[in-house]
């Protein structure tokens, strides 16, 4: 067989040509096309056969006559037909000789071709016309030896698709016999070591040659076939062989469209360009659904294709892949050594590199890989030292463009890290501040880094790094204070000054979002031309389909809106998947900042619009967004039912933040209906995800030590609790999470309060309103505010009046953007306020009190939050205790009594124990 990367004439290729000359010559077609619609539909089809990268092997017969029965409506059957009668004509090397001799016809630029009427005359430079005229050339250069080959393999193409004809079609197909008898007797006029008798003499020789029975073309044995000869070792270090039966959901298989196979055929390969477009969304296919694609299943597919094409060098690349998602980490170094081994990086279409080559100069690149791979299994120290290299590198081979990437990929390890890592590197030739030293905080160095990224990027332009960058600054300056200070070590003193800037925020994500209208000129034909064909083809086997191409819907309307809905988006993914994280991020800017409906509007937009483009964990990260906006403003029910749906979808996502989000919500709920060995239980749970054993997260060890001082809390054990708090605060400070520590001084400062040393709670409460300012955090501030008017609530009725002012101004927010939980207690603690004020009467205005207080107690038995709600019909009770209606005063103090009960006695058999 031919190697993968020469163009070879196949019988596919000459059923695609006999196609085109239907298509270039509608006046020989009887019946002829109805309409121009019809013709430039089966135009479309050829075009789409001839770019489309579903799979690595051509399509055999029965499936271009399935495809031609959903396309040409009422012409079906005649094109079928003129198909099957026309390519089992072929019966000598003279008919095909005749045969490609008609195909020079039908291209443009000849002078001596009578053009017909109504003659289609294709460019030699368009599609269709290289197709055609590569198939021109393969046929010229074959040997006699492989002419004869190409009719039986006709033949073979042919004869299952001839022994199940229709009736209707037999007239056309006579003599089919004698054509597969005069075949036989070509090839031995030249091979005169084998006697080759009818096609089912040769299939029989071939058969018991081989002593096994290989597969053909289309179907689900496909890859079953091809490994027979292919010795799977079980590794037993390897975590992947149990798997090897699994169903890969996401990963294409190649031949599943057909049930019936050939076992005789032999196997052809599509077009280099489509092979390659294939490995290629193969490897968008793994990047987005990570871990959840079968290894071993993927795997047979990738040695087949390094079987069949073995100069196909990406195929290691699709294995590294499939190994790092997979995080076996030996494998993932083999295979990322043997790709730059191999084609040092540059692997292209139809690409030959010369003989001169210097594959050095691609080492940077392969440097690069090999840090981002460190970086994903958690080494940062070998990551940085690899990228260090790779920066170095980059230098003496002037390649700019790996160093814009490279610092890039520093600047994500700093970011993410979060320790002085990049220290060694600074002071370094590519970076403007050469005097800075390790006198440089950690937040300056990456701002630095990230500047110098971006200044790279842009004059480069590397459109999609820009954006990728502006992303990147657009999340330092939400996580980052501005201090308004030199950074060199001299000069006149500056007062420091912490702030935030959201202003910044929105700019830089608004600059990210001008990608969408700059992609056009980094477009490739592959992920165009390629991904449009793949779809058009798909979606032929859908209902929609047949009705998309029937000649009922003619008048366009229907047509071009179902053709609409098959085509794949002409943006890249890579640009869907940087707009879609610049939403992500708006979504958690607003939700840091405390608006709800703006960051459930970005989530929603981002839910919607580019779940396809992103990886798996992404998507569950933005349901994760909506599933705790509902908990927050619907209650538990409505979450929990959510977020069931999402863990249907998102079962194989690795350490899912689903599952972080469901012990969240299952905690919330456990403190809220008073059942602490729940709750504990839960933060045990949490704590095993933070061990180190599983690798640090910061952010999961923050939320497991700060459920566990919640829990403490809730047990009335203040100063366990208090301990707990102040060691996540040192943490917190340690590794400058600044947004973070107001949250925990807002948890210490309540820890006082309930623990009855209001005084002490004050200046947790303050601190935490300064962080709040310096950060924009406006609904934490509402909260941090509302705590504080408890606090001086706390401290006597003298000081009522001031904790009303307090609650009043943060109110707006609270009720703007709270969920029910703030709510409620805004609104309890307002009615604790009037009754605790001397000058209050509640005979003259009782309504200022019970209003707010019958809102609190609906939220908070929708939360099912005993404690407050029994405080809440406490207050109720004693009001209309006051006003003399004993009715509802009996109501309002049973339902009290109900809720103290419900505290005091937490359910066992709660139902969502069985979700842990």
């Amino acid at each position: 067989m031919a190697a993968a990367s020469a163009f070879a004439i196949t019988p596919h290729k000459v059923s695609v040509c006999v196609l085109l000359q239907m298509y270039a010559l509608p006046t020989q077609a009887t019946p002829p096309f109805s309409s121009v619609s019809q013709h430039n539909r089966l135009g479309l089809y050829i075009l789409s056969l001839t770019k489309s990268y579903d799979d690595i092997l051509e399509p055999k017969l029965e499936d271009l006559i399935s495809q031609l029965r959903e396309i040409g409506g009422s012409l079906g059957p005649w094109l079928i037909d003129h198909l099957t009668s026309r390519v089992s004509s072929l019966s000598s090397p003279d008919d095909l000789f005749t045969f490609f001799s008609e195909m020079r016809g039908i291209l443009g630029g000849s002078d001596s071709v009578v053009i017909e009427d109504n003659q289609v005359i294709l460019d030699p430079n368009s599609i269709l016309g290289m197709f055609l005229r590569r198939c021109v050339l393969a046929f010229n250069v074959l040997s006699f030896e492989g002419v004869c080959h190409l009719l039986t393999n006709i033949g073979i193409y042919c004869k299952e698709v001839l022994s199940n004809c229709m009736p209707y079609e037999l007239h056309r197909l006579d003599g089919s016999s004698n054509d597969l008898e005069s075949l036989s007797e070509c090839e031995n006029m030249d091979l005169e070591n084998f006697v080759f008798g009818k096609v089912n003499e040769e299939i029989e020789e071939r058969k018991e040659a081989t002593e096994r029975v290989s597969f053909h073309l289309h179907a689900t044995q496909a890859i079953c076939g091809l490994v027979e000869d292919v010795e799977v070792v079980t590794d037993p270090r390897s975590k992947h062989h149990d798997k090897g039966t699994e169903d890969c959901p996401h990963v294409h298989h190649p031949g599943t469209e057909s049930q019936d196979v050939d076992p005789y055929g032999e196997v052809f390969l599509r077009t280099n360009w489509q092979v390659q477009g294939y490995l290629m969304e193969q490897a968008d296919a793994i990047e987005k659904h990570g871990g959840s694609v079968s290894f071993n299943t993927f795997e047979l597919i990738l040695r087949q294709i390094k079987k069949l094409a073995p100069e196909l060098h990406r195929v290691h690349y699709l294995h590294y892949l499939n190994s790092l998602y997979h995080d076996d980490y030996f494998a993932a170094v083999e295979n990322l050594h043997c790709y730059f081994d191999y084609s040092a990086g540059i692997e292209g279409f139809d690409f030959v590199p010369p003989s001169g080559s210097n594959n050095s100069a691609r080492y940077e690149i392969a440097l690069l890989c090999l840090g981002m791979m460190h970086f994903y299994f958690g080494h940062p120290k070998q990551a940085l030292l690899v990228l260090t290299e790779a920066v170095r590198i980059s230098q003496v081979q002037s390649n700019d463009s790996c160093l814009a990437y490279t610092l890039a990929a520093i600047c994500n390890l700093s970011s993410e890290i979060g320790s002085s890592i990049t220290a060694g590197i600074l002071g370094t030739s590519y970076s403007p501040e050469t005097s800075m030293g390790s006198s440089v905080s950690v937040a300056q160095q990456l701002f630095v880094l990230l500047k110098e990224s971006l200044k790279r990027a842009e004059s480069l332009k590397l459109k999609r790094l820009v954006a990728s960058n502006h992303l990147a600054m657009a999340k330092f300056d939400l996580m980052h204070v501005h201090v308004q200070r030199p950074l060199l070590s001299f000069g006149p003193k500056a007062s420091m000054r912490l702030k935030t800037c959201p202003v910044n925020v929105c700019k830089e994500l608004r600059l990210c979002s001008h990608l969408i209208s700059e992609f056009a000129s980094e477009t490739s034909t592959v992920a165009t031309d390629g991904a449009f064909s793949t779809a058009w083809l798909k979606n032929l086997t859908k209902p929609m389909g047949s009705l998309v191409l029937t000649q009922e819907n003619e008048s366009g309307e229907n047509f071009h809106a179902l053709q609409f809905c098959a085509q794949s988006s002409s943006i890249p993914r890579s640009v869907l998947q940087i707009l879609g994280s610049s939403y992500l991020l708006r979504a958690s800017a607003w939700e840091t900042y405390g608006s709800a409906p703006l960051a459930r509007i970005n989530a929603l937009v981002y839910a919607t619009c580019f779940t396809d483009s992103s990886s798996s964990s992404d998507t569950a990260l933005v349901h994760a967004k909506l599933i705790q906006h509902l908990a927050a403003f619907q209650g538990y029910k409505e979450a929990f039912s959510a977020l069931k749906v999402a863990e249907e979808r998102f079962l194989s996502v690795s350490r899912s933040v689903l599952l972080v989000l469901k012990l969240q919500l299952l905690h919330e709920r456990a403190l809220h209906r008073g059942h602490l060995k729940l709750a504990q239980q839960v933060c045990d749970e949490l704590g095993v995800l933070a061990s180190s054993v599983m690798g640090v997260d910061m952010e999961l060890k923050r939320e497991a030590s700060l459920r566990h001082a919640r829990t403490l809390l809730a047990a009335k054990q203040f100063s366990e609790a208090a301990a707990v708090a102040h060691s996540l605060f040192c943490m917190c400070y340690k590794f400058n999470m600044q947004v973070e520590n107001a949250t925990i001084l807002l948890l210490l400062a309540e820890i006082h309060k309930k623990s009855g040393n209001a005084v002490l709670g004050l200046p947790y409460a303050l601190a935490s309103l300064s962080f709040c300012q310096s950060f924009n955090l406006d609904l934490l501030k509402a909260s941090a505010t509302l705590t504080l008017a408890e606090l001086w609530l706390s401290l006597g009725s003298n000081h009522a009046k001031r904790a009303l002012t307090l609650i009043h101004g943060a109110l707006p927010m609270i009720l703007g953007h709270g969920g029910l939980e703030l709510r409620a207690r805004a609104r309890i603690a307002e009615s604790k306020c009037y009754l605790s004020d001397p000058s209050y009467s509640v005979f003259e205005d009782s309504e200022v009190v019970l209003d707010p207080l019958r809102q609190a107690s609906d939220e908070l038995q929708v939360l099912e939050y005993h404690e407050l709600a029994a405080e809440g019909f406490y207050l109720m009770a004693i009001i209309f205790d006051k006003l003399g209606k004993l009715e509802e005063r009996e109501e309002a103090a049973a339902s009290f009594k109900k809720h103290v009960m419900a505290l005091e006695n937490p359910q066992d058999e709660d139902p969502l124990l069985n979700l842990l």
